[in-house]
């Protein structure tokens, strides 16, 4: 399969899920990936040695031109996976997630940051709001998950910035203005209707969403 055709099925499959991971957790049926989409039945072994199954590299390559493409939004959602999500789902899950607070100062200060200048790598970011070096490292990261988890924020893209490609992190409301102002207007009890509708009561994604909710 060429990669065109790889992206045109992948961002059919996220729209029509609604949502979907890049890759499987532990080769679990559920959540649907993006890996079980393109390779069913197909089982994954995370390796980057000489004899790494080379479509593990491609569906890498397929997530950062997907998160870029704005057809689709990416960010690190589920449990802190990276995961894709259809415009439609992105904006009811946002509306459904609005209550939720902030817990960590950290958290308001990325977000402050990015609103003001968006995409920056994560280099750039940690040294925007001074979370630089390994002793503030778990606390920019459960910050940034924080963030993820309310989808205040989304990945965009790739930056070359250190020996391994970081992820460029936008605000939400930068990078997808239209998609975030629709979600505004819409009540909670509205959006919860529309996610039982996509997904059902038992979805996984259902699932980590009401416990998301679970701070209010």
């Amino acid at each position: 399969m060429s990669s065109s055709q790889l992206r045109k099925k992948a961002i059919a499959g996220i729209q029509k899920k609604g949502g979907l991971l890049v890759y499987p957790i532990k080769n679990e049926k559920e959540p649907e990936s993006v890996w079980s989409l393109l390779f069913p039945r197909t089982e994954m072994r995370w390796s980057w040695d000489g004899d790494a199954d080379n479509r593990v590299g491609r569906v890498w390559l397929l997530k950062e031109e997907l998160s870029r493409s704005g057809e689709v939004v990416y960010g690190k959602w589920y449990k802190g996976r990276a995961t894709f999500l259809s415009f439609e789902a992105f904006v009811h899950l946002r509306a459904y997630l609005r209550e939720v607070p902030l817990r960590r100062p950290e958290a308001r200060r990325i977000l402050e940051t990015l609103e003001m200048d968006s995409p920056l790598s994560t280099k750039e970011l940690k040294a925007a709001v001074e979370l630089q070096g390994r002793m503030f490292e778990s606390l920019f990261t459960r910050a940034q998950r924080e963030l993820f988890e309310k989808l205040e924020i989304v990945g965009y893209g790739e930056v070359n910035d250190s020996a391994f490609p970081s992820m460029a992190i936008g605000a939400s409301k930068l990078i997808f203005e239209e998609l975030c102002s629709r979600s505004d207007e819409i009540s909670v009890t509205k959006a919860e209707d529309f996610l039982l509708g996509l997904w059902g009561d038992e979805h996984p994604f259902m699932h980590y969403a009401r416990r998301i909710r679970r701070a209010v």
